[in-house]
């Protein structure tokens, strides 16, 4: 089915039980040495907001491999075992990701709203000496601030809850023995390449439905004036149903990357032009999560119609920034494809069209 070379992971012999254990083992170990410091970070400074910082990161990192390899490998692990810890891990992984997700979306709208605000060598912005930047940037600020400090309390309950203490306990158990299923104890290294091939093959189904024939320039607006048609609710057209149904695909294609990156790394192939492309996907993901904050801001109740103009405009500023994403993406693609043809997925012919809705993964 491929011919995935597995050689990072131990010698030609290695089974495939071998393999998956010792990946496994390095990212428990990487978790448990990561997991005091992600800690102290958080409640160094009671009440404070802390900027995320190596520990958090790290232990970002571990999570998101070990849940990854967990999904794609599922049928060599003992099933209620990986269920399990999925669930927590995915838990984890949504409560830390919470405040830094905050400090991006912070950092991208004001800087924004600086840029469109600014006048300098290059010429003044749209936004110049408008009265109501001034105070959109203040109620950004605030609303962005006050999501921080709530997020980091409750991060700050929830890592010392038994919760927590019980997810580090099974990371402890991971680093001295994995939950193999019997037929991946002893199996041959090659059993694992169809479980590769599959994450690779789910990335490419994945791009063959985004629709990159409105992506083919840089900010053209397509995806502004033409979004696709959703059923109107009692004759409303809900823009927000609108926008979330025309990123959703988007969105999913970036988990998938994440997975198919995760198996490669199992298989001792990392693809590093497969990690330029994550961090595309994750412009996107951040572009569109800021506008929606912008377009949120904009119906804060009892604000200026000059607020929520300047809001108006940073909202149309990220959709911008998503086409673009979207665009680099389309020249990323087609070049990447034959590559992971070559690891197991079958070739990529980019095609319109849309998907459903996908639930949202970090």
């Amino acid at each position: 089915m491929t011919d995935v070379p597995m050689t990072a992971s131990g010698s030609s012999t290695a089974t495939a039980g071998e393999i998956l254990s010792r990946h496994l083992t390095a990212q428990a170990g990487a978790f448990l040495r990561a997991l005091p410091q992600a800690v102290g970070e958080v409640g160094s400074r009671p009440g404070a907001v802390l900027h995320p910082s190596a520990g958090t990161a790290d232990l970002l990192r571990a999570v998101r491999r070990i849940g990854g390899v967990l999904h794609t490998f599922a049928a060599s692990f003992e099933p209620s075992w990986a269920q399990e810890s999925r669930a927590e891990l995915r838990w984890l992984l949504n409560l830390l990701a919470q405040e830094p997700g905050y400090l991006r979306r912070s950092t991208r709208l004001l800087g924004a709203l600086d840029s469109l605000s600014a006048a300098d060598a290059e010429g003044p912005g749209m936004l110049a000496g408008h009265a109501g930047a001034p105070k959109a940037r203040a109620l950004l600020d605030r609303q962005l601030t006050l999501a921080r400090t709530r997020a980091h309390s409750t991060v700050l309950q929830e890592l010392r809850s038994a919760r927590l203490h019980a997810l580090a306990d099974r990371m402890t158990l991971l680093v001295g023995e994995v939950p193999l299923r019997e037929q991946a104890v002893g199996g041959p290294r090659d059993s694992l390449l169809p479980q590769t091939g599959a994450a690779l093959g789910a990335l490419d189904a994945g791009a063959r439905l985004l629709p990159l024939h409105r992506a083919s320039t840089p900010y053209g607006g397509d995806g502004l004036r033409r979004l696709g048609t959703v059923p109107a609710a009692r004759g409303v057209l809900d823009a927000d149903a609108v926008l979330a149904a025309d990123d959703a695909p988007w969105h999913r294609v970036r988990i998938l990357a994440k997975r198919a990156r995760y198996a490669l790394e199992v298989s001792g192939r990392p693809v590093p032009a497969l990690d330029e492309l994550d961090r595309t996907l994750g412009r996107h993901q951040e572009a569109s999560d800021a506008a929606v904050t912008a377009a949120t801001a904009a119906r804060t109740p009892r604000i200026t119609p000059a607020t929520a103009y300047v809001l108006g405009v940073v909202h149309a500023d990220q959709r911008l920034e998503v086409e673009a994403a979207r665009y680099a993406f389309g020249l990323q693609w087609p070049d990447l494809a034959p590559s992971l043809a070559g690891s197991g997925a079958p070739p990529s012919h980019p095609a319109g069209g849309e998907v459903p809705p996908a639930s949202r993964m970090a």
